[in-house]
């Protein structure tokens, strides 16, 4: 008699409905398929056409679920935190989620055996669905190892009466200093309140009461900081990451004959073997038309050729920029494939906002960042990528800030060191080398791939016990 084949591994994935939330969540269910798990992933009729477009090619279920209609403050159809118009709508928009439970939990029922779910810990209500069906959780956010460690670390202290910028050592890692405007609000408060702080509360008690946590980043790039947060926080941290090495790009793309606008003008910059700064400050950040007009400036002091991805929000002014500076600069409003431009061969730096996913996608293309952090965790990426793994460097504000005006000057000298400079050379040679790393870490073999098979292994001994 034959023995009966093991049973079939199911994965319920639930990502919060923001593009930098959604898009690593597809690189960690096609990782996942790599190991013949079957896949129903969750979402919103409006967000659904990007769902089915990302994923076509894959037989990932896809499950539509409504988004709540008529909340005071969000427009009717905006079932993503990037289309909203103001970002002073996210608390309000993250509480409007709890409403989907009821058909998040009527769709579970009719789904075959769940083996376990990853949810993103926004949707932390979805902790209760997982015990009321009896399937482990795992939690996403997005963030790096690194942060989570120094925001624990430092917790105590952004509640005394430290000012903005003044620096202070981080009590379990005494090697890094930082401030208090590395930390957004309500973080940085010394007594959070209010909707955001409940939040954030909310996240973190039901993080801890979690199976595990999935971080999108490999064990050689912060060891040290996933042993911390595996010694002194729960669940446990498992390093998967990082999931856009799972693919190139390239492969991805050997169906498509038409190649982008923006891409046909790198191959041209290549050609003439001419160097790119490729600028994008992610969804979310909202750029001052005084910022905004800096930026200009010092792009076009700074002589070097660029690839900026401008908001289409941003009406730029118009003065003459785009067509003096056409030979050797493209502003683009689209929506761009924003690993296809890093891994392109034109393309030797990246001025980014540093969230997450920007840093995960630069190591992975073996680009050196100029960071310029925004908002959210961008502030501890930067020190991260500039301070603590040095494969970057940073723009300079003109009060010393971290979350200072930049003038011209203080992006025009960055950029030219960062292309040019001896500085610029050494964090290519770091972003290089981890960024080998990264790529054997997805590897059969690697860390992060042995690390899932263990992750798997727990669950799959758990269904037989």
């Amino acid at each position: 008699m034959a023995s009966p084949s093991p049973p079939t591994i199911h994965v319920v994935v639930f990502p919060f409905m923001s593009k930098g939330h959604i898009i690593p969540i597809f690189d960690l269910a096609r990782f996942l398929l790599c190991r013949k798990i079957c896949i129903t992933i969750f979402t919103t009729p409006a967000n659904r056409p990007f769902f089915s477009h990302s994923l076509s090619g894959t037989n990932i279920n896809i499950i539509e679920i409504p988004f709540p209609q008529n909340i005071q403050g969000i427009p009717p159809a905006v079932e993503s935190t990037d289309k909203l118009p103001s970002m002073t709508l996210f608390p309000t928009f993250v509480n409007a989620t709890k409403l989907m439970k009821p058909h998040f939990e009527k769709a579970l029922e009719s789904l075959p055996p769940v083996t376990f779910m990853v949810t993103d810990g926004f949707l932390s209500w979805t902790l209760d669905s997982a015990n009321k069906f009896g399937i482990p959780r795992l939690v996403y956010y997005g963030m790096s190892a690194f942060t989570t460690a120094l925001t624990i670390s430092a917790a105590s202290l952004l509640r005394t009466e430290l000012s903005d910028d003044e620096y202070f050592q981080v009590p379990d890692f005494p090697w890094i200093k930082i401030t208090r405007n590395d930390f957004d609000s309500p973080l940085r408060d010394r007594d959070p309140k209010g909707p955001h702080s409940d939040f954030i509360m909310e996240s973190i008690m039901a993080t801890s009461k979690s199976y595990g946590q999935l971080v999108n980043s490999f064990y050689e790039l912060e060891s040290v900081y996933v042993d911390y947060c595996n010694r002194i926080s729960s669940p446990k941290s498992w390093c998967v990451g990082p999931f856009c090495a799972v693919h190139e790009p390239s492969k991805e793309k050997q169906g498509i004959s038409e190649k982008p606008s923006y891409i046909k003008w790198l191959d041209g910059m290549l050609e003439q073997g001419k160097q790119v700064l490729y600028v994008a400050f992610g969804t979310q950040a909202e750029l001052s038309p005084e910022q905004f007009k800096e930026i200009k400036i010092g792009l076009e002091k700074s002589e070097v050729n660029f690839l900026w991805v401008v908001r289409k929000s941003i009406d730029e002014v118009n003065d003459g920029f785009k067509n003096r500076l056409k030979n050797r600069g493209l502003m683009v409003t689209e929506w761009v494939d924003q690993r296809e431009i890093l891994s392109h061969g034109s393309v030797e730096g990246f001025l980014s906002h540093c969230g997450w996913n920007s840093v995960a996608e630069s190591i992975c293309a073996k680009v050196p960042i100029l960071a310029w952090p925004m908002m959210a965790d961008q502030h501890l990426n930067a020190r991260m990528v500039v301070e603590e793994i040095k494969i970057g460097l940073r723009v300079e504000t003109c009060d010393g800030s971290v979350r200072g005006f930049v003038q011209w000057e203080g992006l025009e000298k960055p950029i030219r060191e960062l292309m040019e400079g001896d500085k610029g050379i050494e964090a290519r040679k770091k972003v290089k080398a981890f960024g080998e790393e990264a790529i054997n870490a997805v590897k059969e073999g690697g860390s992060s791939w042995q690390t899932l098979n263990e992750l798997i292994h727990e669950f799959t001994e758990r269904r037989q016990v």
